[in-house]
């Protein structure tokens, strides 16, 4: 796409003044490397690890241990919480349901650690 975006706007505005006569703009550029693959963010790989097993118990898939105490607990809570509430409003059907899902195991764990909401 952005090719065709860069050929258009060449076409536009003509050739370029060192460019041989006869050659066309789109013919003088020249083709840089792609960009590498974007790299997945935590987020994303812990949802993939969600999705992939969902027989987990919602401590697991927060990721609480028996050796957390309690502020630990509220602080990896609290954590999760901003950053699944934000897939939550998302375009993509698939991330909404990801995130949906984990914020129904921080609700549950915290429950369970600090009674009912």
């Amino acid at each position: 796409m952005f090719k065709k975006v860069l050929q258009s706007l060449s076409k536009s505005f003509g050739s370029k003044p060192g460019a041989p006569a006869g050659a066309s703009a789109a013919e003088t550029i020249v083709p840089t490397a792609k960009a590498p693959a974007p790299v997945p963010s935590r987020a994303a790989a812990a949802a993939k690890a969600v999705a992939a097993s969902p027989a987990q118990s919602p401590e697991q898939m927060c990721g609480v241990t028996p050796k957390m105490n309690k502020s630990e607990i509220h602080a990896h809570l609290k954590l999760l919480y901003r950053r699944y509430n934000r897939g939550a409003s998302s375009l993509d059907a698939k991330t909404r349901a990801e995130a949906d899902n984990m914020l129904d195991a921080i609700v549950q764990v915290r429950e369970k650690h600090f009674g009912e909401l």
